[in-house]
């Protein structure tokens, strides 16, 4: 499940990384209106600080401190400085999904994010499910704003 894990997050983020690189105008990455409240750079920097908590920071102990209200406040950083810090999650995440034990997916996870607990392994399914679904949301935002 690991090695599954490691290709689709890597996939994903290749693909976020080349979704904020498509904008035709740096600009149209913060563009917010009607009922589209998130910008294709607010969600780039969500998913990099929700990643960068739950998988460098959790497992893999990389001190990563989280400050979630900003990834959806924060406007008009830099393209360059969005991409880096891209290829920095990706490169992070692979690397402490390398290291994890294959029994750790079985044990519960650390944090307990809901009443239930869920082991590691489902947690991680559910944050690769997360960034698809938000690159989702960054496609549409993109093509709809360089039409």
């Amino acid at each position: 499940m690991i090695p599954i894990l490691r290709q689709l997050l890597q996939r994903d983020l290749t693909r976020l990384h080349d979704e904020i690189s498509a904008y035709t105008s740096e600009a149209n990455l913060w563009i917010t209106g009607g009922e589209i409240t998130n910008s294709g750079g607010n969600l780039c920097l969500h998913l990099v600080g929700n990643l960068n908590t739950f998988i460098c920071g959790e497992l893999g102990h990389s001190g990563y401190i989280r400050d979630r209200p900003a990834e959806f406040n924060t406007k008009n950083i830099p393209r360059e400085t969005l991409l880096r810090q891209v290829l920095e999650t990706r490169e992070l995440v692979d690397q402490t999904l390398a290291n994890l034990p294959t029994d750790s997916l079985d044990e519960v996870y650390s944090v307990q994010l809901r009443p239930e607990k869920m082991t590691t392994g489902y947690f991680l399914t559910h944050l690769a499910m997360h960034l698809s679904y938000h690159l989702g949301q960054v496609n549409y935002h993109r093509r709809m704003l360089d039409e």
